[in-house]
């Protein structure tokens, strides 16, 4: 049976259309650009990083991260960019009894504004907190550490079938492959889409009513 459900964040619950947005003004690209090259990348089965790349070869990430914030425009997100079927769907598994956490690749500066949403959770981590990214197998050893249950009992919800559902089906998880964002779209007829997840779904409010189906028929 699923005793918990462990969220990823990027296109999970989190609405990244601003966050790429702001990366397009740093670079001085046109927002319109950027998300075209950004899914074309994407539908190449690359790293989405190769965007930066095409724009201004060598970018590192992590030193324009620093650059950004010194510069008073840090990469940030708030209450308006989580999707709305979010925060319902975080209390209604909550007060089914099922544990629920929130674990995603995200630095320590996204951690800390996901605290600050006082979500409905039983707990928050990030990648950074870990020292471990998603799609090590590592990162799903965290999961099924922190999480008071065993690795078949959790549920993980992801838009990704190469970060999220592949690599947590490997460690022993369940999934659920949310069809939302430029990789769940991207990937949605991909042949793992059908045959990996334990389930799909269009939005998370169907969570709630597919996990009692599924627990119901494992009675």
């Amino acid at each position: 049976m699923i005793r918990a459900v462990v969220f990823d964040v990027g296109e999970c619950l989190v609405n990244e259309t601003t966050e790429y947005g702001t990366w397009a003004d740093w670079l001085g690209i046109p927002r319109h650009t950027f998300s075209a090259m950004f899914g074309a990348i994407i539908a190449r089965g690359l790293d989405y990083r190769e965007t930066f790349q095409v724009f201004a070869p060598g970018f590192a990430l992590t030193e324009q991260r620093e650059k950004r914030a010194e510069a008073g425009k840090p990469e940030t997100f708030g209450e308006e960019d989580l999707y709305p079927d979010a925060r319902p769907a975080l209390s209604k598994l909550r007060d089914e009894g099922l544990w629920v956490g929130i674990a995603g690749n995200q630095t320590v500066r996204a951690g800390g504004i996901l605290r600050s949403l006082d979500l409905p959770c039983d707990m928050i981590a990030t990648s950074d907190d870990w020292g471990v990214s998603k799609p090590d197998t590592g990162f799903f050893r965290c999961v099924v550490e922190t999480a008071p249950c065993q690795a078949g009992e959790i549920l993980y919800v992801g838009d990704r079938l190469d970060n999220d559902i592949a690599p947590a089906v490997a460690s022993g998880l369940k999934t659920a492959l949310i069809r939302r964002g430029p990789w769940g779209i991207i990937q949605q007829d991909a042949p793992e889409a059908d045959s990996l997840p334990t389930m799909r779904i269009d939005s998370l409010s169907e969570l709630p009513g597919r996990i009692a189906e599924f627990n119901a028929a494992e009675r």
